[in-house]
C-alpha cells in the first residue's frame, strides 16, 4: 500500500517530536535523517531480496549475490537486527550504520554523519526504542514510498527544521523559491554539468534536476554530472541522503572547505562546469585569505578579497569554475558586496571590465534564515549574447515578497515576475534598467541598485467631487474626535 505525501510528512515530523526535550531542535536533523535513510536502505534491500529469490526460483545462495542489490547490508546491520536490541540500542545503531558505510565505500562512506548515538544522557534506550518502533510502522521501500514522495517529504522535514532553528538554518538551507528563481535563470539542460561549491543540503542540485524534468529533458543525462562541496560533516551527509532519496543515481558530494581545499580538478586546474550556483555564507570571516595570497589555482585573478569578508573569494572561485563557452553562474550575496569600496571595489572594477556580469537582482528583506538584511543575486556568463555585451541588467525586486511573521517569503508569482524581468532584459519603469558599463564606471563601479533604478512615483489624481468628499470626511472625523475628547474630560472632572 502506497504512502501519501501528507502521511509521510506527519509521520516524520512526529519522529522529531519524540526527540523533543532531550535533544535541541538544532540537532534533530542529525538523528532523524540517518534513521530515515537507514530504514529506507533496509526496506529497499528486503524488496530486492524478494525479487532476487523470485528470479532464481528460491535459490537463497544465488539471491544473495551483491549485484542483486543497490547497496550492501552486512550481516547484523539490517534495521530488523537493531530493532531486536533491548539495551545499548545506540551502540547497536552506530555499529549497523558504520557497517553499512564500510560495505559501500564508494557510495555511502560517512553518509550517516557523526551523531552521538551512544550518549545515554541524551538518548536513552527507551527513547531510541520508541524512535525505532515509530519508524518501523511505515514501509519505506520502493513499492510503498516512491523516490519523489520520499524526497519531497525529506525536503519538507529540512524546511521544518530550518523554521525551528531559524538563525542556524542559514548555514544549510536556502529558501526553495530563491533557488527556483536562480535555477530558472541559469536554465540547466540535459547533459550539462552542475556545481554548487557550498551545497548545504543539496537543494540547488535537486532544483536543477527538477528543472530538467519540467523542461522535458532526460534527467538520466545528469547522472555523473552533479557536483557539490560542503564544509559541515552532518550537512554534507544530509545532502547525499537527500539526492539518493530523490532518486539521483550518480553524483559527487565532497566534504571540505571549498576556498582552502577545492575538491574538483581537471589535471592541475580547477574543474569547470556548465552551471555554477551557490548561496555562500555572507561576508565570511576567516575564509582562508592566508592561502589565497599564493593560490595555486589563480582564483585571485581580480584581486585579493579583504581578510574579514570572503564574498568575492567565493565569486572568483565560481567564475574560475565556469566552463569556457557554456559557463554561467548565479550567486547570492549580501547587498554590501554591490557597493563596498577598498579591495572589494577594485575586484568589482576588474570583473566589470571583463564583461562577465549579466544581471544584478536586488531581493527583499528577511527572506533568508539568520539574515534579516536584504540580499542580491548576481548572474555571470562566460559568453554574453551580442546585444547584452558591455551592459548589465539591474533589477529592483525588493517589493516582491509576502510578509511573514518570522520570515518573508517569495511566492511562485513573485518568482515568475522576477524571472520575466531578467528574461526580457529590458527597461521597466521603477523596476529594471539595462545599464551600460560606461555609466557604471562613471559611478565608480558602484552597483548599488538605487543609483540606477528610481522607484516609480505614482501621483493620485482626484476629481473635484472626490476631493470635496475627502475634505468632508476629514472635517467629520475631527469634529467627532473633539466631541470624544470633551466627553472624556467631563468624565474625569477636568471640564465642567
Amino acid at each position: 500500500m502506497s504512502i501519501t505525501l501528507s502521511q509521510l510528512e506527519s509521520h516524520l515530523w512526529e519522529s522529531a517530536n519524540i526527540l523533543r526535550g532531550p535533544v535541541d531542535a538544532a540537532d534533530f536533523k542529525s538523528y532523524v535523517f540517518p534513521l530515515l535513510f537507514f530504514k529506507r536502505l533496509s526496506d529497499v534491500h528486503d524488496e530486492e531480496h524478494t525479487a532476487a529469490l523470485k528470479e532464481f526460483d528460491g535459490d537463497e545462495e544465488s539471491a544473495l549475490f551483491p549485484e542483486n542489490y543497490s547497496f550492501q547490508i552486512p550481516e547484523d546491520c539490517h534495521w530488523a537486527d537493531v530493532r531486536k536490541v533491548a539495551s545499548n540500542v545506540g551502540q547497536a545503531l552506530q555499529t549497523a550504520m558504520r557497517g553499512i558505510e564500510q560495505a559501500n565505500p564508494h557510495t555511502l562512506y560517512g553518509i550517516f554523519g557523526d551523531a552521538q548515538w551512544t550518549n545515554k544522557d541524551r538518548l536513552s534506550d527507551s527513547l531510541l526504542r520508541d524512535l525505532i518502533e515509530h519508524f518501523s510502522r511505515l514501509s519505506l521501500g520502493n513499492s510503498a514510498a516512491k523516490a519523489d514522495v520520499l524526497g519531497q517529504s525529506y525536503e519538507y522535514l529540512i524546511k521544518k527544521f530550518a523554521d525551528a532553528t531559524n538563525k542556524k538554518a542559514g548555514e544549510f538551507y536556502t529558501p526553495r523559491s530563491v533557488v527556483r528563481l536562480m535555477v530558472n535563470i541559469l536554465d540547466p539542460r540535459e547533459g550539462e554539468s552542475i556545481y554548487d561549491p557550498t551545497c548545504g543540503t543539496g537543494g540547488m542540485l535537486l532544483e536543477a534536476i527538477h528543472h530538467v524534468q519540467e523542461t522535458r529533458g532526460d534527467v538520466r543525462t545528469l547522472w555523473g554530472k552533479l557536483y557539490g562541496q560542503e564544509k559541515n560533516l552532518t550537512t554534507s551527509a544530509i545532502a547525499r541522503m537527500n539526492l539518493f532519496l530523490h532518486g539521483a543515481a550518480d553524483f559527487q558530494i565532497v566534504r571540505g572547505d571549498t576556498l582552502r581545499s577545492p575538491a574538483f580538478f581537471l589535471g592541475d586546474s580547477l574543474a569547470t562546469f556548465d552551471c555554477v550556483i551557490a548561496n555562500p555564507p555572507f561576508s565570511l570571516e576567516k575564509w582562508g585569505d592566508e592561502v589565497w595570497a599564493s593560490d595555486p589555482y589563480g582564483r585571485n585573478f581580480a584581486g585579493m578579497p579583504p581578510a574579514k569578508s570572503g564574498d568575492y573569494a567565493f565569486v572568483q572561485h565560481m567564475i574560475k569554475s565556469m566552463a569556457p563557452k557554456t559557463g554561467r553562474m548565479a550567486v547570492v550575496l549580501p547587498h554590501g558586496a554591490l557597493f563596498r569600496m577598498g579591495k572589494e571595489g577594485e575586484i568589482r572594477k576588474k570583473l566589470l571590465g571583463m564583461d562577465l556580469l549579466d544581471a544584478v537582482i536586488g531581493l527583499g528583506a528577511n527572506l533568508f534564515y539568520g539574515a534579516g538584511l536584504a540580499a542580491c543575486i548576481l548572474i555571470f556568463r562566460q559568453k554574453k549574447v551580442k546585444d547584452r555585451k558591455n551592459k548589465v541588467l539591474i533589477v529592483d525586486a525588493s517589493k516582491e515578497f509576502k510578509t511573514g511573521r518570522a520570515q518573508n517569503e517569495l511566492l511562485p508569482e513573485h518568482v515568475e515576475r522576477i524571472y520575466g524581468w531578467v528574461r526580457d532584459y529590458t527597461d521597466v519603469e521603477g523596476i529594471a534598467r539595462v545599464v551600460t558599463l560606461e555609466e557604471i564606471a562613471a559611478n565608480d563601479h558602484n552597483l548599488n541598485i538605487s543609483r540606477y533604478v528610481e522607484p516609480k512615483v505614482t501621483t493620485e489624481v482626484l476629481t473635484v467631487e472626490e476631493a470635496k468628499q475627502r475634505l468632508r470626511n476629514s472635517a467629520e472625523a475631527a469634529f467627532a474626535a473633539e466631541a470624544s475628547l470633551v466627553e472624556l474630560l467631563k468624565t474625569e472632572g477636568l471640564l465642567k
